[in-house]
């Protein structure tokens, strides 16, 4: 109702709002149409960094739950497909094959550069179809994964590789390994959490693993993307939708009207007014909505 109260109309705001009803009912809004618009306003299409990763909320016994591929680009995830997960928890190998799949079938192979995503998408199957597509990723690994060392002939837990590091070191192990049965390479990082508890920042990557460090710290900006979609941009989590198809649409909707958003906020920082940083290269308090608003 509050979108209907802002339309540009004569008509009530109930008659906007059944308009806005039919449109979710009725109106055909296919993934490809919206997601090939998205890529043709990109202004770069090659040596595409992509991150994948899923968001979700719960409305009533309704369990929202969405996969969601983006593409990074100053600071945040270009939202560039998705697909809804009609369950709880974790996509499963065959849903993150689909919906990279259809990246390569609409936009080709050669423009990705990587593939970066967290802990949760592991496992034999993924990682040897990245292996066998030739696509460069960058994957957090869970600290009890096991690895097999040609070097040593043995299963290993993956931190003893790191264990002997110094608190913010980074490793690079220079030998191949194997992950699930899957040849690959690890690197990794002795840290705190949030919490202070001694961690492992553990990346598995597919080529060398040099440059996964700096690589992966981009995976953040998904999650500037969800922030964006939820309580500091759009508050989707609002919605009483909860009909898939109905869903589906209003998240095409808000992902256009992010990536205009952005857009234009991009065009003010480069034309007009351009954002404030601060000593630690943060935006000034305030300027991230220009960004987006």
């Amino acid at each position: 109702m509050s979108l209907a109260s802002a339309f540009d109309s004569c008509a009530s705001a109930e008659s906007s709002f059944r308009r806005i009803q039919r449109f979710m009912a009725d109106f055909d809004f296919p993934m490809r149409m919206i997601s090939i618009f998205i890529f043709s306003i990109l202004p770069e299409k090659k040596h595409l960094i992509l991150v994948l990763d899923r968001t979700n909320w719960k409305f009533g016994n309704s369990n929202i739950n969405i996969l969601m591929l983006g593409i990074c680009y100053k600071n945040i995830a270009i939202p560039i497909m998705f697909k809804m997960l009609d369950k709880r928890g974790n996509s499963d190998t065959n849903e993150r094959i689909e919906l990279l799949t259809q990246f390569i079938d609409w936009f080709g192979k050669d423009c990705i550069d990587c593939l970066l995503a967290d802990r949760e998408f592991i496992g034999h199957h993924w990682l040897d179809f990245l292996n066998k597509t030739k696509i460069r990723y960058y994957i957090r690994l869970r600290n009890n994964f096991k690895v097999f060392r040609f070097d040593k002939n043995e299963e290993t837990p993956v931190f003893w590789l790191f264990n002997r590091l110094r608190v913010g070191e980074f490793l690079h192990h220079p030998k191949i390994v194997k992950i699930n049965g899957v040849e690959c390479y690890v690197s990794g990082m002795k840290q705190y959490d949030r919490t202070g508890k001694l961690d492992f920042l553990i990346l598995v990557s597919f080529n060398k693993p040099e440059e996964s460090l700096e690589y992966y710290r981009k995976r953040w900006q998904i999650e500037t993307l969800f922030k964006a979609f939820k309580t500091s941009g759009f508050n989707i989590e609002a919605t009483h939708v909860t009909d898939q198809k109905r869903l589906e649409k209003l998240f095409m909707i808000v992902m256009l009207a992010l990536v205009w958003c952005y857009k234009i906020g991009d065009y003010v920082h480069e034309k007009i007014k351009p954002i404030k940083f601060k000593k630690h290269q943060r935006r000034a308090e305030g300027t991230e909505k220009q960004v987006l608003f």
